[in-house]
């Protein structure tokens, strides 16, 4: 056995440069490159390694931890989990700043190795700069925080402790039952020592992605509840697509007639324009999949984690006696709502299926399929030509909104009365066919799962398993250096942009052009029609001065200048408040090289609303205002009608 000496750093780079995983019989490189924000708990360190030998890896520098990472979060989703980028931090607030994203990534699934930089393993200059001392235990540090957001968590103490810490992120990291963020804390003075590592850690490792198939006895009771049934429902989870399952789903689909439902996950591994697609479904469902969901007597949910925003918080399917099967590759998730459960690979899995069933049509569903479908395109037309003149209100919009008042307010800061549905129906009709819609938060998830039609190739990448605001434009860069080739649209409020945008400076950077389309509606919108629709009044979510007593946030509305913004980083941007500016803003923006911001002014309370579905969220039982009191008691009513586990 040879042994290589090399500081803890330089084998960490090393290992990280011969990593790749096998799908399928094709092999990929798995680790492309590390971002970086470099200070004293790691430039020493990590970063000296790099930049003595970083092997094939690239280095890219970040601006803010969390946004760095949520770029990596953004670049392995849209690769299928199939080549990851790591992330690099210091100690301390550096390192902090990435658990928002550690927790992103778990909710999600998504691999994203993070690599702190962590206090003196010695002790012996404690307290350095950014260390937090706990008297009660001298072996916690900032990066603790990241153990209950992990899917693993590790601190390398020693040199030689290295070894199983990254074998086992390798298989965390290429497990997809159970990926997730993987932390390995480095100390600083750790990272720095050297030791000698057999060569053989550095060998080239394949990581199998193998497709698991479900157990005899599993497939014996899927088929006899598949026979059972005459008006199954297919859910479309995020597992579809990160299996590439999706032909297997549309065959399987196809030849027994069953309607294809989606989740935020799911939507883009099938084209809306699919007969047998009939959108989203659950509280931002769509109308005709939302319709079914109450007449279906199964649901096939494929690689879907069932969220209270899939099941309408285990309310919408109401058919006395239905039944679930849940095919997904994670045990955990296919145990939900006490369904039948086919442990396996997605696109193995419904292959396996199509050979031991018979062809058949579930002739009970007849015409009501396309009949849903029909509703649900003449819904996504209405909903995309609704506008507002200045004298007629939009029905949409809650009655509790003092509408005349705020709209009034609204043009006269901005002179625009642009809807954002109104907004969206141009872009799903302008956006090039090849394009990727990006978004996380707010109320443009909701619109888009409910009416955008998606062209299918993933073509939608909408995080909601954290609905992390920030997300959007951080991940949007992933997503770009994922598919350099393909044009990347960022759909984000402006509330969102504000939390956090700080990697649109490295888009530049780097040359990989993003298009960001902001709705700026002076308010955290979804959050204000959630108070407004349980009772409340309009309470600190819209973006209005303080009074100058103090006494509470009633003045007049904050209006930004988004686009001078953008400018003043490099971006081409654009202010838009009429139709015929955003055609021109889109239109120019196509032709333009480096990252674009839209400025779109967006009347308050314009986005769609729900279509048959209901959404458990905490309500006061006890209050002073009877429109809240009312709402307790639908509350309590509905709760009684939902599926208790």
């Amino acid at each position: 056995m040879k042994s290589i000496r090399l500081t803890v750093a330089q084998a960490l780079v090393r290992f990280l440069d011969n990593q790749y995983v096998e799908i399928d019989g094709k092999q990929i490189k798995f680790v492309k490159g590390i971002f970086a924000i470099f200070g004293h708990g790691n430039v020493l360190g990590v970063g000296q390694a790099l930049e003595e030998d970083c092997g094939q890896l690239s280095v890219y520098q970040g601006r803010n931890e969390q946004g760095m990472a949520h770029a990596a979060i953004g670049y392995a989703k849209q690769l299928l989990r199939h080549q990851i980028i790591a992330c690099t931090s210091s100690v301390g607030p550096g390192a902090a700043n990435m658990i928002t994203a550690a927790a992103t990534a778990t909710a999600n699934r998504i691999p994203l190795l993070l690599l702190p930089g962590d206090t003196y393993a010695t002790r012996q200059p404690d307290p350095v700069l950014q260390q937090i001392e706990q008297s009660h235990d001298l072996s916690i540090s900032t990066n603790d925080a990241f153990r209950p957001v992990s899917k693993y968590w590790d601190r390398v103490s020693r040199p030689e402790q290295l070894m199983t810490a990254c074998i086992n992120a390798m298989r965390v990291l290429t497990d997809p039952a159970e990926t997730g963020a993987v932390v390995l804390c480095l100390p600083q003075d750790v990272q720095g020592e050297a030791w000698d590592y057999p060569d053989y850690f550095f060998a080239r490792r394949v990581h199998r992605i193998e497709r698991p198939l479900p157990t005899e006895a599993m497939l014996k009771d899927a088929l006899a509840v598949l026979k059972s049934k005459q008006q199954p429902l297919i859910i479309c989870g995020g597992g579809v697509k990160y299996s590439q399952a999706g032909l297997e789903l549309i065959e399987f689909a196809e030849k027994f007639t069953i309607p294809i439902a989606e989740t935020q996950a799911g939507k883009g591994t099938i084209s809306s324009a699919h007969p047998l697609n009939v959108g989203g479904i659950g509280e931002t469902g769509s109308l005709s999949a939302n319709v079914l969901a109450a007449e279906a007597d199964l649901v096939i949910g494929v690689g879907t984690r069932y969220t209270d925003f899939t099941t309408s918080s285990k309310w919408i399917f109401k058919k006395k006696g239905v039944s679930f099967l849940n095919i997904n590759i994670s045990r955990f998730d296919a145990f939900k709502l006490d369904g039948v459960q086919l442990v396996g690979d997605a696109r193995a899995t419904l292959i396996d299926l199509l050979e031991n069933l018979n062809a058949g049509v579930y002739t009970a569903w007849r015409n009501r399929i396309k009949d849903a479908r029909a509703q649900y395109l003449a819904e996504v037309e209405r909903v995309y030509s609704v506008a507002y003149s200045g004298t007629d209100f939009i029905p949409e919009i809650n009655d509790r909104l003092d509408r005349e008042r705020v709209y009034a307010e609204f043009k006269r800061l901005t002179s625009s009365l642009l809807t954002q549905t109104r907004v969206m129906g141009v872009l799903n009709k302008t956006l090039p066919q090849e394009a990727v819609v990006v978004a996380a938060s707010g109320s443009l998830p909701g619109d888009l799962q409910r009416v955008w039609q998606s062209r299918g190739g993933n073509d939608y990448h909408v995080e909601y398993g954290y609905s992390c605001m920030g997300y959007e434009v951080n991940a949007a860069l992933g997503v770009k250096m994922a598919q350099p080739a393909r044009e990347v649209y960022v759909f984000v409020g402006d509330g969102a942009f504000m939390m956090l945008h700080s990697e649109l400076i490295t888009s530049l950077q780097e040359g990989k052009k993003i298009n960001i389309l902001l709705f700026d509606n002076m308010a955290n919108g979804c959050i204000n029609n959630l108070q407004i629709g349980h009772g409340m009044d309009s309470f600190y979510t819209e973006f209005r001065y303080h009074l100058e007593d103090g006494s509470r946030q009633d003045g007049g509305l904050i209006p930004v200048d988004f686009a001078k913004i953008a400018e003043g980083y490099g971006c081409k941007s654009y202010a838009v408040t009429t139709l015929e500016q955003l055609h021109e803003a889109l239109a120019d923006a196509r032709r333009q090289k480096h990252s674009t911001l839209i400025d779109i002014k967006i009347l308050p309370k314009t986005m769609v609303h729900n279509y048959f579905s209901w959404w458990r969220v905490g309500g006061a039982q006890v209050s002073r205002s009877e429109r809240i009191n009312t709402v307790a008691k639908t509350l309590e009513a509905n709760i009684n009608k939902a599926r208790q586990y």
